[in-house]
């Protein structure tokens, strides 16, 4: 193909994805990339920013792919590589735009947001809306996260989120951060996490030197900002300084006005030691809660990391995948990224067997007995194997009984009998417990988390 006919093939893929693409995004990777050749089935770009070859594969790969293809009307493959002299050419280029007195160019602010956001801000790029995957469990919390991205201290202040490890909290607050950072360029965004937080006040704490200068310069960082986002607020727990800290970081903060998002492991009232007067403050703007993803949300979250690298996975493999990890996000992420990696290195398909083969699931089911689980039940509820095996009917210890039974059922796959004769109960007893659990679940927050914490510790 002449070098005329493949520029023209590349301005009518940008006419596609100029349709699909946010204006930022358009305007900062796609529109400075020129299209060189077109040879042996693969399309030839060159980009002048030498970060954009590894975000754009990241982030935009299958999109300019598809685009590409849909032009093209065939199955391709494109290449990409930064080019010193064109970058050059293109700084030029944009000297002489600066130097004429008009509006300063868009995409030169986008670009110094990118580097806001990489330096001050402390965020990471892979955290966004748009690759966020929303399912009933996360639904209200992502609705309230895109609020405060849009209107910062108008509405929701503080914004709370909370839930166990793993099921997108953290992806959701740096998402508020990098929208904003985009679309209010003049706001000071600055994400940390608590365990950062605590570590550089105990830095700034120790002896010698300009102490007093040192804390103002530290306290001025986190109160002359217009967003703060903290996660794992948790961590504070028993730090009476830093907690100290945080109150009037906070108090600062919401005087002037100023949007503060937090998350958690769990709700303000059960951080032991909490102060009531940062828990009063934790809950005076809105508390929404993260919980595991249903198995729809399971599968929509492992196609789009599929679609992410583009790689083609059969259904049955995001089904075998969303049924054998069902905690949280991250060890659905880690279990994809193993098969995809492992396909990726032996240059093979990922198969429903392959995936089977790879992440072992059966055996490491059947490594978990029923005791193990009955075990590590009985101790997060403070009660006894021998009491689960007991005909005692203390409420503390059916109720722990049936959640023990449920996760018996469900982690190691065993039959009702099996789970009857190790609880020295009737078979219809278990099927009660576990029917009257996974109806509970549906409906109660609290047991949802503690269900969860369990199934980590038993999977630890």
């Amino acid at each position: 193909m002449e070098v005329g006919e493949v520029k023209k093939v590349w301005e009518d893929v940008k006419s596609e994805l100029k349709k699909t693409l946010p204006s930022h995004v358009f305007d900062t990777w796609i529109m400075p990339l020129e299209a060189v050749g077109y040879d042996n089935n693969i399309f030839a770009l060159l980009t002048v920013h030498q970060m954009a070859v590894e975000i754009i594969r990241k982030n935009h790969y299958a999109q300019i792919k598809a685009a590409l293809e849909h032009v093209l009307q065939r199955e391709i493959e494109f290449s990409l590589n930064y080019d010193a002299d064109l970058a050059e050419k293109y700084k030029k280029e944009k000297q002489k735009e600066k130097s004429k007195p008009k509006k300063e160019d868009e995409t030169s602010k986008t670009m110094e947001n990118l580097s806001q956001m990489q330096s001050f801000s402390n965020l990471n790029l892979k955290y966004r809306f748009d690759n966020f995957v929303v399912g009933e469990n996360s639904r209200f919390a992502h609705a309230a996260a895109f609020a405060v991205a849009q209107n910062p201290a108008k509405k929701y202040n503080p914004l709370f989120i909370y839930g166990a490890s793993g099921l997108g909290k953290t992806h959701l607050m740096q998402a508020v951060g990098h929208y904003i950072i985009f679309h209010k360029p003049k706001l000071k965004v600055r994400y940390i996490k608590t365990e950062e937080y605590v570590n550089e006040l105990i830095k700034n704490l120790q002896h010698g030197g300009e102490r007093n200068a040192r804390m103002e310069k530290f306290r001025q960082k986190y109160r002359n900002i217009d967003v703060l986002l903290i996660d794992d607020i948790q961590f504070l727990e028993s730090k009476t300084y830093t907690m100290e800290e945080i109150f009037h970081t906070f108090d600062t903060l919401h005087n002037n006005n100023k949007q503060i998002v937090i998350t958690s492991d769990r709700l303000p009232k059960d951080i032991p030691t909490l102060p009531d007067r940062l828990r009063t403050r934790f809950e005076m703007g809105l508390v929404v809660d993260i919980t595991p993803p249903d198995f729809e949300t399971r599968v929509a979250i492992l196609k789009n990391l599929a679609e992410q690298i583009s790689m083609k996975i059969d259904f049955e493999v995001f089904e075998y995948i969303a049924n054998n990890f069902v905690n949280n996000v991250r060890e659905l992420e880690g279990a994809f990224n193993k098969v995809s990696a492992y396909a990726d290195i032996e240059k093979v398909d990922v198969t429903l067997a392959y995936a089977k083969k790879v992440l072992n699931c059966e055996a490491v089911k059947k490594a978990i007995t029923i005791e193990k689980v009955a075990k590590i039940a009985a101790e997060y509820y403070n009660v006894t194997l021998q009491d689960f095996k007991s005909s005692s009917r203390n409420q503390k210890v059916s109720s722990a009984r049936h959640v023990a039974v449920y996760l018996a059922r469900e982690i190691t796959g065993k039959s009702f009998e099996s789970i009857a004769e190790y609880f020295n109960k009737k078979h219809t007893t278990m099927l009660y417990s576990y029917e009257k659990i996974k109806q509970d679940l549906k409906i109660n927050k609290e047991l949802d988390r503690a269900v969860s914490e369990i199934k980590n510790k038993v999977r630890e």
